[in-house]
């Protein structure tokens, strides 16, 4: 009889197992696949982004998934929680570009063996290649995981940590939302995100800009109306299905929503090429390089402004001849291209599936959690951590935060239960 079974060795996982064990309670860990941490591993190119720098209120503004729920276990632990963790267990961390904490060594490894230690440590038992079939409450004050070899194990109280069902190689396949409805839960649904985007727009057709990063563009997604969504400020990449890069992984999940609002499946976006100065200033900067060489065509005389290709289909879109010159330009042609610039717009109609995204979207309704706990409302003794709740943010440290923070938090609260 265990005080605690965590199912799922991820990062909130491992978290949690170390979490409830840590007063010396026998503690039960059981992974799917052969191996723990596998999704921490490939995590940050394999360096972890193990969490993330800022203050909460830009953590919570970086997770627009529900967010706010964190504010309660971050009263806990937190990421500052997080860096103490590993830095006092022999993993220094180095901070980079938006406050992203990796360790020094560059290897997610590290951080992994560091998490593994700690099990070891507080005789955690880890038994890899088990799958939970059923979860079951037993009585009031227990319960029984059942696995499919047969085997049973029981428990005052169990924390599902299994993950979403993105990167399911790893062994999120969304069995944990199979057990939580199974003990009362209601699942939201689930979408992807983080993921890039598809578009049949004419220069994706063609390939035109297949390969082509654009640098700190301001990427939008566009409402019905045309107002902006959402625009996130980042790099982008045209692909032969459509855009990826940061900013593209950032917009994919207001695309699923507007999707959802607008009640069809092709959303418009917006490209903004030069999202430091406004339209008027852009077309006094196009006019003087074309004034300053006023014998050479527009594409020539425009060279080194942008990417090539890029700006070929901007003198495309703006229907500006490519022979035109200085001398026979328009102020209305000019006009019209530095919109372009500034709000080149094409249709998208989806991203890429679930399994191709770095993130769920959706999971375990947070209703049904206590904040302060990450018990389960429903089932006493149930706890609920990490990526298999209705929570997710964008990359950069954030969703490994929530996951690492609500895995502790679930643990402690698991690992004290009468």
């Amino acid at each position: 009889m265990y005080q605690t079974i965590v199912i799922g060795g991820g990062p909130s996982g491992l978290m949690a197992a170390i979490s409830s064990s840590q007063n010396g309670q026998p503690v039960l860990l059981l992974e799917k696949k052969k191996g723990l941490g596998r999704k921490l591993k490939i995590s940050g190119g394999g360096r972890c982004n193990v969490t993330n720098n800022l203050p909460y209120d830009e953590i919570i503004k970086h997770i627009p998934g529900n967010g706010k729920f964190l504010y309660s276990p971050f009263s806990i632990f937190d990421n500052q929680s997080i860096i103490e963790f590993f830095e006092s267990r022999g993993v220094a961390l180095k901070e980079e570009d938006h406050g992203r904490m990796f360790p020094v060594s560059n290897q997610s490894q590290d951080v992994l063996d560091a998490l593994i230690r700690e099990l070891k440590q507080n005789d955690v038992t880890v038994k890899e290649e088990q799958t939970v079939v059923a979860v079951k409450k037993v009585d009031a004050a227990h319960f029984q995981v059942q696995l499919q070899n047969g085997d049973r194990y029981e428990a005052k109280t169990v924390i599902i940590a299994t993950g979403g069902t993105s990167v399911p190689q790893t062994g999120s396949t969304g069995d944990g939302y199979r057990f939580a409805e199974s003990l009362g839960h209601h699942i939201t649904e689930l979408f992807p995100t983080e993921v890039p985007i598809k578009s049949n727009a004419p220069f994706i057709k063609n390939q035109s800009l297949k390969g082509l990063s654009l640098k700190n563009v301001g990427l939008s997604v566009l409402k019905k109306n045309g107002k902006k969504r959402i625009t996130h400020q980042m790099d982008m990449l045209f692909t032969h299905f459509g855009i990826s890069g940061p900013a593209a992984l950032r917009c994919s999940q207001f695309i699923y929503q507007e999707q959802k609002n607008q009640k069809q499946q092709n959303i418009q976006m917006q490209i903004d090429a030069f999202p430091e100065i406004n339209e008027e200033e852009l077309k006094q900067k196009i006019t003087q390089l074309l004034k300053s060489q006023p014998d050479k065509h527009i594409k020539n005389a425009l060279k080194g402004f942008i990417e090539e290709r890029y700006l070929t289909l901007m003198i495309e879109s703006a229907h500006i001849p490519f022979e035109t010159t200085y001398h026979h330009i328009s102020a209305q042609q000019l006009s019209t291209l530095a919109h372009q610039f500034k709000a080149f717009t094409f249709e998208v109609y989806g991203t890429l599936p679930l399994e191709k995204a770095f993130v769920t979207g959706g999971g375990v309704s947070i209703k049904e959690i206590v904040p302060t706990t990450m018990e389960s409302k429903m089932t006493p003794g149930l706890y609920l951590c990490g990526e298999v709740l209705d929570i997710h943010g964008y990359t950069g440290g954030y969703n490994i935060t929530s996951a690492l923070v609500t895995g502790y938090v679930a643990g402690y609260f698991a690992g004290f239960a009468e």
